[in-house]
């Protein structure tokens, strides 16, 4: 590595990270389980994926919990979790209204972002995401291009910094409902590298086919091998690559096939009475046709202040499939959450159970048959964390010492060797 006697730099939530020497890319592969990368890379289908394997870096992190999409996508772009950037749901009541609100903005960001900073800085930095929901809080104060697969035919040059990408990328904005969302945030990448040259380019896909397909079947392999023929385009194209998922993926369903679900909703309002205690299942987005907003983690909120938080805790950690039931100071403290944003029961699901509020607020119509698979607990926390170029001995160690799914722009820009 060139060592610069003027290296520039950036400082983002307390850490400190060195302007790329190359295009440097990375990628986050929504609801990639580990199992997703070692049953492709055992059926041979993810040649590019296996060669850095064994070229580069491969280790398994741990996700932020909730593990879900909009806190773990926010805390690898900041570098940092929960409690420094604020983003702790897809979905959450706020606490001053009584209003539920999803989070469909940036307006819950409470830190600048590495995207952001490098752009200020001086960089080129572009931001694909398969789901428009999250573009906001990517692409919060970013001076750069950031638009979604989910949109890409009505990009404008003052909101995406880009127009006409479906024209950029060949084909038309995919169907929100498609494995192609995701392919095309990849293609997106692809042709931004060809014809920009951006010195950073963050890519979030979305987890629709691991929601519907565990690890060994046989459409997840063809999607595997899909992203892995595109992330070879990547590295023909010189960059580094960084690759890490927001989440893992269970399955959440009984051995008849029937979703295996706790409606803590329901079960409180039957002991305590009706509108006194309200469940938040902070998964709910405006994608829950493939989870039904069914996942391993809620929040529970106290309407009535004449409840005790204590009995009623103890209450929820006795039920069957209830894997833990903690305080907002444990649940913070714990997880690294904000504390002034966490409700005053946090519950996580046991291992294969799914959370949910009433079961009148969940439709599970769309499931069409298929089996429940979903994520938010302790049992979805484990991510792959590989990087397409050897690192050096001091990171080796540090990821021995425990390593997040967001410090992969650390390695990827500081810890090469």
């Amino acid at each position: 590595m060139q060592h610069h006697h003027h290296e520039q730099y950036i400082e983002v939530c307390g850490r400190t990270y060195l302007f790329p020497k190359q295009p440097t890319v990375v990628i986050c592969i929504d609801g990639c389980a580990p199992g997703y990368i070692t049953e492709s890379e055992s059926k041979g289908v993810i040649p590019a994926i296996s060669s850095m394997i064994s070229s580069g870096f491969y280790h398994i992190a741990d996700a932020v919990i909730p593990a879900f999409t909009n806190p773990n996508n926010v805390s690898i772009i900041c570098g940092a979790p929960p409690s420094v950037h604020g983003v702790t749901g897809n979905y959450y009541l706020d606490k001053a209204t009584g209003q539920e609100i999803m989070m469909l903005d940036a307006s819950q960001m409470r830190s600048s972002t590495i995207l952001s900073e490098f752009a200020n800085a001086g960089a080129s930095v572009a931001v694909v995401t398969a789901k428009d929901k999250l573009r906001k809080a990517l692409s919060y104060g970013l001076n750069g291009i950031a638009f979604s697969a989910q949109n890409a035919d009505e990009c404008t040059l003052g909101e995406h910094g880009i127009e006409d990408v479906t024209t950029l990328v060949g084909r038309e904005a995919p169907d929100q409902y498609s494995a192609d969302l995701s392919l095309f945030v990849l293609d997106a990448g692809i042709r931004l590298l060809e014809t920009r040259q951006p010195d950073l380019l963050y890519l979030s896909l979305s987890d629709l086919v691991q929601h519907q397909y565990d690890p060994e079947h046989e459409m997840a392999q063809a999607f595997m091998h899909e992203i892995d023929q595109r992330i070879q385009k990547i590295q023909a194209l010189g960059a580094v690559i960084g690759i890490v998922a927001d989440h893992g993926m269970s399955d959440l369903s009984r051995e008849d096939g029937t979703p295996n679900v706790v409606y803590l909703g329901d079960i409180l309002d039957q002991h305590h009475g009706h509108d006194r205690i309200r469940v938040i299942c902070p998964i709910t987005d405006p994608f829950v046709k493939h989870h039904g907003a069914l996942g391993g983690f809620v929040r529970v909120h106290l309407l009535d202040e004449s409840l005790d938080r204590e009995t009623i805790m103890q209450e929820i950690a006795q039920l069957p499939g209830i894997e833990r039931a903690m305080s907002r100071e444990m649940a913070a403290a714990c997880f690294e959450l904000p504390l002034d944003r966490e409700a005053d029961i946090v519950v996580l699901a046991a291992k294969g159970v799914a959370l949910g509020a009433r079961a009148v607020d969940h439709d599970l119509s769309q499931l069409e048959g298929r089996r429940l698979r979903s994520h938010g607990s302790l049992s979805e926390q484990q991510v792959p964390f590989l990087v397409s170029h050897a690192i050096s001995e001091t990171y080796r160690h540090k990821a021995k010492l425990g390593l997040r799914n967001f410090d992969i722009f650390d390695y990827v820009l500081n810890g090469l060797e």
